[in-house]
């Protein structure tokens, strides 16, 4: 009998990265998705594409455009069907989106996300939970760091605590989250707390950057996309503060897809893994800006506001050795260049998608 996986932001980047992966593993994949990011982001945000594509190309998928706010047919959907793997993807993921609309952001991310945990307790609790989360429930916490300022970059000195990237023991107490980190530690704690409290196999992947091709990238969410798309487009890009040096690591939708499917293989309770590029694909975005040119062969239109966004990291790269030691056959495979190049070209190959 085929296993049944249920994906929430199935047309989003991790989503449909999940749809197709878990059904070439051959599961029957049923999809969530009613195109909020067009909501909250605009035309350009649309994962409408993303949608058509699963339906076209993923044999058997099923899509509901469904809210996961709406509990009512949120229980319709658990009560006739049976589900070994639960992904959820589907969030509002801004900053400054946030901080718009406290009530929206956090009955998304908040409420939506009890609503799917309570349906999995009742009526699949076999499955296994797996919640992309984000390094944004530890707050500006790693902005106290001791940073040496280089010439492209803010960097920790070497052989020093974090050097190897934040792990899970730091504090997300006592300070700065932003509404959106807050709405998404309150359903990280509930995952958390579903795995703990009733016994149940459920993770929290706390990622850094999230990216790859079918992100549909905009100003306010999606670093790499939105950059190629404005360098190939002669759009001009906006750095917030900290004179650009501010590091992010990267992990491709492939990499923390599979990532999913190892835990998914031998799963924990309760379990919380920061996850992302690490030291192996991390990036200034003034030394993502100079990759990106060369990938494009074209100079980019930019502007430097001497004012970073609220809540903004400096300096963010994952320690992923947790979950390296609980999985040690996993690796990441993608490198930043490869990450870049492989966005350039499939925002060529669909300009008009992108554009």
């Amino acid at each position: 009998m085929r296993k049944t996986a249920l994906i929430t932001g199935s047309c989003g980047l991790i989503g449909s990265e999940s749809a197709r992966f878990f059904a070439k593993k051959g599961f029957e994949v049923i999809g969530i998705d009613n195109n909020m990011r067009k909501n909250f982001f605009g035309d350009e945000a649309s994962v409408e594409w993303s949608k058509e594509s699963l339906l076209e190309e993923v044999e058997g998928y099923k899509h509901y455009d469904l809210d996961i706010r709406d509990n009512e047919n949120v229980r319709k959907l658990f009560q006739e069907n049976r589900f070994d793997l639960i992904i959820h993807t589907a969030a509002q993921p801004s900053h400054d989106w946030a901080a718009k609309d406290p009530y929206t952001d956090f009955s998304v991310n908040a409420q939506g996300t009890l609503n799917l945990l309570e349906n999995f307790r009742k009526f699949s609790s076999g499955a296994v939970f797996i919640f992309t989360s984000t390094n944004k429930v530890y707050g500006d916490r790693p902005n106290s760091l001791s940073f040496i300022e280089e010439d492209t970059r803010y960097e920790l000195p070497k052989g020093g605590r974090y050097y190897s990237g934040i792990d899970e023991t730091m504090s997300i107490d006592n300070c700065l989250h932003s509404l959106f980190g807050v709405s998404k530690a309150s359903a990280d704690l509930l995952v958390q707390e579903y795995g703990r409290y009733f016994g149940l196999k459920t993770a929290c992947f706390r990622g850094g950057c999230l990216t790859g091709p079918a992100h549909s990238g905009t100003e306010l969410h999606g670093f790499l996309s939105y950059l190629v798309r404005c360098c190939i487009r002669g759009q001009k890009y906006t750095i917030y503060g900290y004179k650009g040096k501010q590091v992010r690591d990267n992990i491709h939708s492939f990499d923390l897809v599979n990532a999913f499917y190892h835990f998914y293989k031998s799963p924990g309770s309760g379990e919380v893994y920061n996850i992302g590029g690490s030291r192996y694909s991390n990036v200034s975005i003034l030394e993502a800006i100079d990759i990106t040119e060369r990938v494009c062969g074209k100079k980019l239109n930019y502007e430097y506001v001497d004012k970073p966004r609220i809540g903004d990291h400096i300096w963010w790269i994952s320690d992923i050795s947790k979950f390296r030691s609980h999985y040690p056959a996993w690796r990441l495979t993608y490198s930043i260049e490869r990450i870049i190049e492989e966005i350039y070209q499939e925002q060529l190959k669909h300009k008009s998608r992108f554009t």
